[in-house]
């Protein structure tokens, strides 16, 4: 354009630049929400970070598979990260619940996070390909509103490919870093509190 024109967004397009800023208040208030629910579900502050450490390992997938295909990241795109942020937490979740059960039950912390991901690995895995190849043709498609299709079905269906693959390698370790920080944590306390 010449020197004395410009141009200026207007309409939709100013409305999706003006809050497309905001999409990372969305995703922190998800992953928030997740962690709290789980301090409440679990009466423990650190054993939900076993979950929420896996979430941005997932979406690894998802920026991934974005970048390579040379897509924008829309509103389509950031509700797929939505879901992936729910996706690995309910998979992570499987592991964690199963495995703070078993410790409870006496097995040591290693024992309990081997044990619960052997019984849930192929839980996991099968629901994890069924929503997978669910999304696929979102992935692939084509004709009328194919982009937007496209864009949320790169971001699930690479996303949960991450979740499934980050999530059954990292969250046993995580929740045995955890578990044994945290029972460190309270061996501690008590010596404390009979020496003062």
């Amino acid at each position: 354009l010449p020197s004395a024109m410009g141009f200026e967004w207007g309409g939709m397009s100013f409305q999706e630049k003006r809050v497309g800023s905001q999409a990372l208040y969305v995703f922190g208030l998800a992953v928030l929400m997740v962690y709290l629910v789980l301090a409440a579900q679990y009466e423990s502050w650190l054993l939900p970070a076993a979950v929420i450490l896996v979430v941005p390992l997932a979406l690894l997938g998802t920026v991934a598979a974005v970048a390579i295909r040379g897509m924008d990241n829309n509103i389509y795109t950031q509700v797929g990260i939505v879901l992936i942020i729910a996706l690995a937490s309910k998979n992570a979740i499987l592991i964690v619940e199963f495995a703070r059960d078993l410790r409870n039950q006496g097995r040591t912390i290693l024992e309990a996070a081997v044990e619960a991901s052997r019984l849930r690995f192929r839980p996991i895995l099968m629901t994890s390909f069924a929503f997978i190849l669910g999304v696929l043709p979102l992935v692939l498609a084509t004709g009328a509103g194919a982009e937007m299709r496209r864009a949320l079905g790169t971001a699930v269906f690479y996303g949960m490919i991450g979740v499934t693959i980050f999530g059954l390698i990292f969250t046993p370790v995580f929740y045995v870093v955890i578990r044994k920080f945290s029972e460190r944590k309270k061996a501690v306390e008590p010596v404390a509190e009979t020496t003062t």
